[in-house]
């Protein structure tokens, strides 16, 4: 009785829209993180913009959790809905704390590892962009989003390869000359490692709930 009930009332369908907002604030952190990774005079301005993304996302995951608190009848679980959004802010949040990073250690020059991986954060974030709009329809196109899963899992992998062969070639060059840059280095790497597993988390928050819901 009470699935019959709830299927008779009204859904709020603004969480999706929040998601997918959310979503364009990642996009926008990420291009300015890999532009970081370049150096160059933009530098700051990269750090201001990833930011002000980050403040913004901040805002709209605070709408989220309101929302959840408010809403009668939402599209998924409660629980689903705050997983999801918490683990799209951590990942931008990661974002600005790699910025923060470079700008407190005055790490400017970054080696081609760190802007592949750079890379793989924008092609993480792009991805994340196209599938949450699939989950105003998730039954439909649960294979899109399990594809979308499963890639960004494969391409964590490569960032993991990329991690682990950066820091030894930074061991190698550093090792004898100046010991401070490589553990400089290494700490950039490792918020970089976090941001692409942060998205990797919300591919597998997405997974759960087409699970659950399909």
């Amino acid at each position: 009785m009470l699935s019959w009930f709830q299927a008779l009332m009204p859904r709020e369908e603004g969480f999706f829209d929040l998601f997918e907002r959310h979503a364009e604030t990642l996009v926008a952190g990420a291009g300015a993180l890999r532009q970081l990774l370049d150096g160059g005079n933009g530098y700051l301005g990269c750090c201001q913009e990833i930011r002000r993304q980050e403040h913004a996302a901040d805002d709209i995951t605070r709408e989220v959790l309101l929302a959840v608190r408010r809403t009668f009848i939402t599209p998924f679980d409660r629980s689903d809905i705050r997983d999801l959004i918490v683990a799209m802010d951590d990942t931008i949040d990661q974002m600005h704390q790699t910025a923060k990073a470079t700008q407190l250690y005055e790490f400017h020059e970054f080696d081609a590892s760190m802007r592949r991986i750079g890379d793989i954060i924008v092609q993480s974030a792009e991805m994340t962009r196209d599938a949450l709009p699939l989950l105003r329809a998730m039954r439909q196109n649960a294979a899109k989003l399990n594809a979308f899963s499963e890639e960004i899992t494969r391409i964590e992998d490569e960032a993991d390869a990329l991690h682990d062969q950066g820091l030894k070639e930074l061991f190698r060059l550093h090792r004898t000359s100046d010991p401070m840059a490589f553990v400089v280095g290494s700490e950039i790497y490792g918020h970089l490692e976090k941001v692409v597993d942060g998205f990797e988390d919300v591919a597998n928050r997405v997974t759960g709930i087409v699970i659950e819901h399909s």
